[in-house]
C-alpha cells in the first residue's frame, strides 16, 4: 500500500455515509485518485446510523466537507435533506452522491452509469435480453433505470415484499412505457423465474453474499451457462452467487467493476478534472488484496 501525501491546513475533505461503512474500499481509490493528479483532498468513512442521518447531513457544510458518497441504507433516505436533486437522481429515486456548490448540497446517482459502464467493459451484450434484478432498494433503483434505457426485452424483479417491487415497476413504466416489466417474490407464494433458453443478465443488488453465512439470493439450479451473472457487492471479490454461476458455465461480473466506474463518475463530479481510471482501478485491486491477506 503506498503512502498518502500528508494531512495540512489546506486538505479539504470528502467521505461516505453508510452504516455499516467498515467494509468500504472507496477511501483507497479516491485518495489514491486525488494524490494521483496533486489535489490537497483527503476521503474518510463516517459511520452515520439511520437515526443520525439528518444531523450528518447538516454537518456538512459547517464542517467544511466538500462533498459525500452516500450507501446503504441511506440512497433514498437522504433525498429530503438536500437543497436539490439532478434529473438522474429524480428518475431514480435515489443518492449515492452528494456535491456542494456554493452553500448548497447537490444530489446526484452515478449507480446506474457506473454498473452500465462495468457491463460494457466485460462485452456484455444487451439487446434482447431479459434481466432479473434481485432487490428493490437504491442500488436496484438506479442498475434498473438506466438497464431501461437499453435495448432490453424485460425487466423481472425480484423483491422480498410486493410494495416495494411494485413501486419499482411503476418507476420503470415511468422511464421505459413500453418496456416489459415482471413481479416476483419468494413471501408472494410465487415460483420464481426459470426458462433458461432466454438470454438473462442476472443481478443481485441486495446485501446477501457480503457475510459467509448469508443464504443465495437466487436459486442457483436455475442458472443456465447461458446467462450472465452479476453481483454489486465486491467484498467478497467472489460471493457464493458467483462461485455457484461459474461452476453453471455462466458469465460473471463482479462488483468491483461498477465500484470504480461510479467512484470515478463521483470523481469528476467533485473535481471537474478527467478521474486517474487506471490508478483507482489498481488502488481497489491492492485494497482487495490486502484486506483478503489480513482476514486470513
Amino acid at each position: 500500500m503506498s503512502d498518502l501525501k500528508p494531512i495540512t491546513g489546506q486538505t479539504k475533505l470528502f467521505g461516505i455515509f453508510g452504516h455499516p461503512v467498515a467494509h468500504t474500499l472507496s477511501p483507497f481509490m479516491h485518495n489514491a485518485a486525488f494524490d494521483a493528479v496533486g489535489l490537497p483532498y483527503r476521503y474518510v468513512p463516517f459511520e452515520v446510523p439511520p437515526d443520525r442521518l439528518e444531523g450528518a447531513v447538516k454537518g456538512i457544510l459547517p464542517l467544511g466537507i466538500r462533498g459525500v458518497n452516500v450507501t446503504i441504507p441511506h440512497k433514498e433516505a437522504i433525498l429530503p435533506f438536500l437543497d436539490q436533486v439532478d434529473e438522474e437522481a429524480k428518475m431514480i429515486g435515489a443518492v449515492n452522491t452528494v456535491e456542494v456548490i456554493s452553500g448548497r448540497l447537490i444530489g446526484h446517482n452515478t449507480d446506474g452509469r457506473g454498473f452500465l459502464e462495468s457491463l460494457f467493459e466485460m462485452k456484455v451484450a444487451l439487446s434482447g435480453k431479459r434481466v432479473i434484478l434481485l432487490g428493490a432498494g437504491g442500488a436496484a433503483r438506479a442498475v434498473a433505470a438506466v438497464l431501461a434505457q437499453q435495448s432490453i426485452a424485460e425487466m423481472v424483479i425480484v423483491a422480498r415484499t410486493a410494495a416495494r417491487g411494485k413501486a419499482l415497476a411503476d418507476r420503470l413504466a415511468a422511464i421505459s412505457p413500453g418496456l416489459k416489466v415482471s413481479l416476483w417474490g419468494a413471501d408472494w407464494g410465487s415460483p420464481l423465474p426459470a426458462d433458461p433458453d432466454r438470454s438473462t443478465l442476472l443481478i443481485n443488488t441486495t446485501p446477501l453474499g457480503m457475510k459467509q453465512e448469508d443464504p443465495l439470493p437466487f436459486p442457483i439450479h436455475l442458472i443456465d451457462s447461458r446467462w450472465s451473472v452479476a453481483d454489486l457487492i465486491y467484498r467478497p471479490a467472489e460471493t457464493a452467487l458467483l462461485a455457484a454461476a461459474k461452476r453453471a458455465g455462466a458469465q460473471v461480473i463482479p462488483g468491483l467493476g461498477m465500484l470504480l466506474h461510479q467512484g470515478v463518475l463521483a470523481f469528476e463530479i467533485w473535481t471537474g478534472q478527467k478521474a486517474p481510471l487506471s490508478v483507482m482501478r489498481q488502488a481497489l485491486q491492492n485494497a482487495l488484496s490486502f484486506q483478503d491477506f489480513r482476514s486470513r
